[in-house]
């Protein structure tokens, strides 16, 4: 794979880091623009530059609908605990900062297991007690739902804000519907998911875009990045009654302000939605 065999000559890479494979952390960084990536991660960027040019729009959509979902229910659905799964690297407004600006008694708990987030993520903690990080396998609900950390920091009688943003893409076998499904049966009534997604349009204009997108993600450095059917992202929300405008293209989901200037045909192929466990 070009770039697999070492880090660029300039790159100085922690022990505990593997800079054989691209991290999903890191190549997110990597489409926003960070520093925390390296020039694996950088890699998969390019290869879908190649062919979708505006592609770090996918990572931006994909924040900026956090932000959102994050902003509405943390101010209007009286929600103050949330579990991040996948949070990745910290980057400009974390699932934190939005929740505790709107309310301060907010309590979040991040999820994941790579080794860079874990790193930052012992900054973090130092900062703000009420914020806090496991290393968990977000595709085995039970070990995060089970967590000792989660159970402690988070109540499981009062609703609770789930959010899978930009994770169950990358999940590449056909299970995704059952993890979402367990994760949804665990939460209280009265909790909201918020979910983001690579989206196959199934128009002739943007499938062909989404399914090389895929095709270069999967065989990339990373290894992972299913673009999925409108049919098969519903499916990973049953149960939910969903916030108007429903599962929609994450740019559409509340925007803050009108659409002045044309979508890129990338911004086609990542959805949103947020729902409400009833």
């Amino acid at each position: 794979m070009p770039g697999a065999e070492a880090p660029a000559s300039h790159e100085v890479v922690p022990p505990y880091i593997d800079v054989s494979k691209a991290s999903v952390a890191r190549v997110y960084d990597a489409f926003l623009n960070g520093k925390d990536n390296y020039e694996i991660d950088r890699e998969v960027l390019r290869r879908i530059q190649q062919v979708a040019p505006e592609a770090t729009l996918l990572g931006w959509d994909n924040r900026e609908f956090l932000i959102r979902a994050t902003r509405f229910i943390a101010s209007q659905t009286g929600i103050t605990q949330y579990l991040d799964c996948g949070s990745g690297l910290p980057t400009a407004e974390n699932t934190h900062q939005v929740a505790q600006r709107l309310a301060p008694d907010s309590r979040v708990v991040y999820v994941d297991n790579d080794p860079v987030v874990l790193a930052h993520g012992r900054a973090l903690l130092e900062e703000n007690d009420q914020t806090h990080l496991i290393a968990a396998d977000i595709f085995e609900p039970r070990d995060v739902l089970e967590n000792e950390v989660v159970r402690k920091h988070l109540d499981f009688s009062q609703p609770i804000a789930l959010h899978q943003c930009g994770t169950m893409h990358h999940y590449t076998g056909e299970r995704y519907g059952e993890i979402m499904q367990e994760y949804i049966e665990a939460l209280p009534s009265g909790s909201y998911v918020a979910l983001s997604h690579f989206f196959d349009p199934e128009t002739s204009e943007y499938s062909g875009l989404a399914r090389k997108m895929e095709e270069i993600f999967i065989h990339s450095p990373m290894g992972s990045g299913a673009f999925r059917t409108k049919a098969q992202i519903e499916s990973m929300l049953h149960g939910l009654e969903l916030v108007e405008p429903g599962l929609v293209r994450c740019t559409d989901w509340w925007p803050d302000g009108p659409h002045v200037k044309p979508m890129a045909p990338v911004q086609y192929c990542i959805v949103g939605a947020v729902g409400r466990k009833p």
